[in-house]
């Protein structure tokens, strides 16, 4: 049977899709294989079809049991003999799935990456006629990798165990960096290397700032969706709990998913969810790794997520049958708060630098105003023309722009004088003016650009900054350094104008010649969250909001977002007596 009649018997294709067939064939010719290709691109069956071509069985590497669990199951429905071995087995058919093997009765077999390092499987694997192994979600090997596992790692073992066993390595989310240390640390030899684009042509991507906890604008979007199957993604297992009831409140039937759940109940949401009993699932990110299920029309974060890489293969689940989906990411400055406390817990290795990096990424595209098709693809080293219709930045016309061209080369400018050497904070600093120690010591603040941008305020100069980041302007090197970049200086010359949404700067130019304070540099929105709070809390004990705590303390609170006492009492305005009759109440909306 050629490889042609093959695809159509058993899979129902009359033709391959792109980059198919050139794995396929590599597959054949007994070659290693690296394969790049997003979700829904068709992966799966560049390895399933080459073995039923093949003498010997494949074995096929994969992270998740429910994952593997759903492939045997469709793979025997389309009349393809495979097996897994894992812990949801007892002795009995663990048993009889290896006599099949020894059989040769099974063309394929899935099992979890520990299984390899287990001595008394690896001796029946040397018993097997093996055709080629599969790794399932490479990236999992590298460690510069958003999903990096630890027994993934240790897969090096199987080209010293198995030296002419070829490998073949799938991933739908690699930077050339992770592509490499995948290649190397697999041992890949001379592989077939194919990149597939990253553009998703049916896929919408929404990015918006949250207002408030993000739920009016949640249903505002699921009104286009009414029916339709659609994960919901948030942080905490609290809140894909609280958010499910809200949808249920609201005639949608939605299940929450979490870790925390019985097992039982994780199992009986996933099987609902597949099988289109359940509309939406509401989840933290333990849900929908290679989740077998190709109608799904929406995926929202209601957070944002900790990396691009992340982002992009948690979106990637939607719209998998090629027909139109949409994403939506809701965040805001508090996301961004929270997720650099989880990267400051990690212990000091390159790897935490690495975090940090990493959510930056995921932050600049969240507020970029460029092509989210084409930022995703410019982050994993890919180039595309912009999407045109199937971003949210492409497709808003009506937003006012404002010219900040001087503002862009006041800030190059600084960056260069100050010789490349200061992160982002330390040249805003300099540009407004700031008294602060390590300026005064540097003595920048005897620069000519020294106080020239107080103009606009810390968080506004940010967001410049984020800009001209966006549009290749700067770079950011080692100690987050930022460095001019061949167009940066050509900004500085005058060669260019820099443009941005109005609503994003919000500007609010101070008064000329007034000093920008500390406390006029605040998050907005928690600020607004803030007082709320503190009006909800005068009311109840009948005084004035100011009694509680002034508009000063809480903006000081805004910039701050203590999440212990010790660090409350560090704030303006608060000390014990306050702490005991407010602070409580304040903590758990800042910790939330």
């Amino acid at each position: 049977m050629n490889k042609l009649k093959t695809l159509e018997d058993y899979f129902g294709h009359k033709a391959f899709r792109p980059l198919q067939e050139e794995v396929v064939d590599a597959i054949l010719n007994r070659e290693d294989v690296l394969m790049i290709l997003p979700t829904g691109g068709g992966k799966s069956l560049c390895y399933q079809l080459p073995t039923l071509l093949m003498e010997g069985v494949t074995v096929v590497v994969s992270p998740l049991l429910a994952l593997m669990h759903d492939q045997v199951v469709a793979l025997r429905a389309n009349g393809i003999p495979a097996a897994m071995l894992s812990s949801m087995q007892d002795m009995e058919e663990s048993r009889q799935i290896e006599g099949q093997l020894h059989r040769g009765k099974i063309k394929l077999l899935y099992v979890a990456p520990e299984r390899l390092t287990n001595a008394y499987f690896l001796n029946m694997l040397h018993q097997l006629d093996i055709n080629f192994f599969v790794i399932d979600e490479a990236h999992c090997v590298s460690e510069w990798g958003h999903e990096f596992r630890e027994n993934y790692r240790r897969l090096s073992l199987l080209k010293e165990q198995f030296a002419t066993t070829p490998i073949a390595a799938f991933t739908a989310t690699a930077t050339k960096a992770v592509e490499e240390d995948i290649a190397s640390n697999l041992g890949l030899q001379n592989p077939k290397r194919v990149r597939g684009s990253l553009f998703r042509e049916n896929l919408t991507i929404h990015s918006r700032h949250r207002i408030k906890d993000g739920r009016e604008q949640l249903l505002e979007f699921l009104k286009s969706h009414e029916g339709e199957s659609g994960i919901i993604y948030t942080l905490s297992r609290k809140s894909t709990e609280s958010v499910a009831h809200f949808l249920q409140n609201k005639g949608i039937e939605a299940r929450a998913y979490h870790a925390g759940l019985p097992t039982e109940e994780k199992h009986a949401t996933y099987s609902d969810f597949v099988a289109d009993r359940v509309q939406v699932v509401v989840a933290t990110i333990a849900f929908g790794m290679g989740i077998d299920k190709s109608n799904i029309r929406f995926v929202v974060h209601m957070t944002l997520p900790k990396t691009l890489e992340n982002f992009y293969q948690e979106i990637g689940r939607a719209g998998r049958d090629g027909l139109e989906a949409e994403t939506l990411l809701l965040f805001s400055a508090q996301d961004i708060v929270q997720q650099k406390m989880f990267i400051e817990d990690l212990p000091e290795t390159p790897y935490k630098q690495h975090a940090f990096n990493k959510l930056d990424s995921m932050v600049r595209f969240a507020n970029s105003e460029n092509c989210r098709h084409q930022s995703i693809a410019a982050y994993f080293d890919d180039r595309i023309e912009v999407c045109g219709t199937k971003c949210d930045n492409c497709t808003t016309t009506q937003s006012e722009k404002i010219d900040i061209t001087t503002a862009a080369r006041m800030l190059l400018s600084t960056i260069l004088r100050t010789e490349q050497k200061f992160g982002l904070h330390y040249v805003i600093d300099v540009l407004r003016g700031s008294r602060e120690q390590r300026v005064l010591q540097n003595g920048h603040d005897t620069l000519s650009v020294y106080g020239i941008g107080e103009e606009y305020s810390k968080a506004q100069w940010m967001t410049i900054g984020d800009k001209l980041l966006e549009l290749g302007a700067v770079e950011i090197g080692e100690f987050k350094v930022y460095r001019l970049t061949n167009f940066g200086v050509e900004v500085i010359k005058g060669a260019h104008s820099i443009e941005l949404k109005k609503e994003r700067l919000a500007v609010q130019k101070a008064k000329p010649k007034r000093k920008v304070t500390y406390f006029d540099d605040y998050d907005a929105e928690v600020y607004d969250r803030l007082r709320e709070l503190r009006t909800q809390i005068a009311s109840e004990k009948g005084i004035p909001p100011y009694i509680v705590f002034s508009d000063k303390t809480l903006k000081d609170l805004s910039n701050k977002q203590p999440q212990t006492k010790g660090e409350m009492l560090e704030v303006h305005g608060i000390g014990e007596v306050k702490f005991e009759r407010y602070g409580e109440a304040f903590l758990e909306l800042l910790t939330v």
